[in-house]
């Protein structure tokens, strides 16, 4: 198994495990289209219960 020639910085070591974080991407948010409201992709709406055109949830609206 190798051995590290030389000590790693806190610096180095810091940026590397960092670099995961600035992968993730922010959520993505888009407008239901039967009541506008704001909803994550490929889920049915909370507020109305309709997902692609079709209400799904009965009941939801409130």
């Amino acid at each position: 198994m190798g051995v590290p020639k030389k000590r790693t910085s806190k610096m180095r070591r810091d940026r590397r495990r960092a670099a995961n974080n600035n992968l993730r991407s922010a959520v993505q948010v888009i407008q239901c289209a039967n009541c506008k409201e704001p909803v994550l992709p490929h889920r049915a709406c909370a507020a109305c219960g309709h997902y692609k055109g079709r209400e799904t949830v009965p009941g939801a609206q409130a």
